[in-house]
């Protein structure tokens, strides 16, 4: 039998924000060791601001069972204008013994939460001493997300920029309900969130014309946490920073394709920068999303599901 959980059903069966930090550091590791199998992901553009990709993966085990899956996303940068979300999809988790499908469950939630997770396994390991503020560019999802991270690990002070007031006042709303213990602001500028911050992590529509912050208002030891690909980091940071990747094979492809104009060749992989001393300087992690975070994520929640008996069973 196949369990189907649905988007609310994966959300309430997630796991902890500690939990989530804990499976995304564990997956960068195993990244970095050669530990997980992740084939060139396949992309497709039906729409001009919109890609689908592929993700099948397998990890081998890191403390949660080996894993073996699937994932089908689709990013949509016009959604928010028809009330859907920009990111949604499938995950396809399977028995590794046999092959055979186990569960499948929305992906636009745990995607959104597994990547604040592997954000926040960076920010552990390689925030400069003193932090100031965190700053995140863009107020949808995945700020809703990194605000959790934030408050987990122990950030008071977040100043984001919305480009939509919309946006920016319902992000306040959730924040006072879900992170109460976070200071937030909203800007309505880039450079009035980024200035003087410690932690940036930068999330407005990828392929987003305008946005490159300017190298001279970043600070000299600043942490960016790009989830925009290179619509806000440009090679001018990246390439003085101490760049690394959370996927290197995966992103020097998409380097020959030209997604990022200029940039140099990362100096090795997070899961080898998060168990190092801290370097000196500006440090740029470019975490394009990969599987094997995928799949441990949804592990975690397809066994809470299995718990508690929650989703719909499916005839194979």
């Amino acid at each position: 039998m196949i369990r189907y959980l649905s988007e609310a059903e994966v959300e309430r069966a997630r796991p902890t924000v500690g939990e989530g930090i804990d499976l995304a550091r564990a997956a960068l590791v195993a990244l970095a060791e050669g530990s997980a199998q992740l084939p060139p992901k396949p992309s497709v553009h039906p729409r001009p601001g919109s890609f689908s990709n592929a993700m099948p993966a397998y990890i081998s085990d890191v403390g949660w069972g080996d894993q073996l899956g699937f994932k089908w996303v689709s990013v949509y940068a016009s959604n928010p204008a028809r009330g859907l979300p920009i990111i949604n999809g499938v995950v396809l988790l399977c028995d590794t013994d046999t092959g055979l499908p186990r569960a499948l469950m929305g992906a636009g939630f745990l995607t959104g939460i597994r990547t604040a997770a592997v954000s926040g396994a960076c920010m552990e390991a390689l925030a400069p001493a003193e932090v100031g503020h965190v700053a995140i560019t863009g107020a949808g999802v995945q700020a809703r997300s990194h605000l959790e991270v934030c408050e987990q690990l122990g950030q008071r002070a977040v100043r984001v920029f919305a480009r939509r007031p919309e946006a920016g006042a319902a992000l306040l709303d959730w924040a006072r309900a879900h992170t109460p213990s976070l200071a937030v602001t909203i800007t309505t500028g880039a450079a009035a969130a980024t200035d003087g911050a410690g932690i940036i992590v930068t999330g407005i529509p990828i392929g987003v014309t305008g946005g490159l912050l300017d190298p001279a208002a970043v600070r000299d030891d600043a942490l960016l946490l790009p989830l925009d690909w290179g619509s806000s980091v440009g090679s001018e940071i990246a390439n003085d920073a101490h760049l690394y990747a959370d996927d290197v094979p995966q992103f020097l492809r998409f380097v020959e394709k030209g997604s990022f104009p200029g940039y140099r060749e990362p100096d090795g992989y997070d899961g080898d920068a998060i168990r190092s001393p801290r370097p000196a300087g500006r440090v740029v992690c470019q975490n394009l999303g990969q599987g094997a975070a995928d799949l441990l994520f949804a592990n975690a929640v397809a066994v809470s599901a299995e718990r508690a008996g929650a989703g719909v069973l499916l005839e194979p």
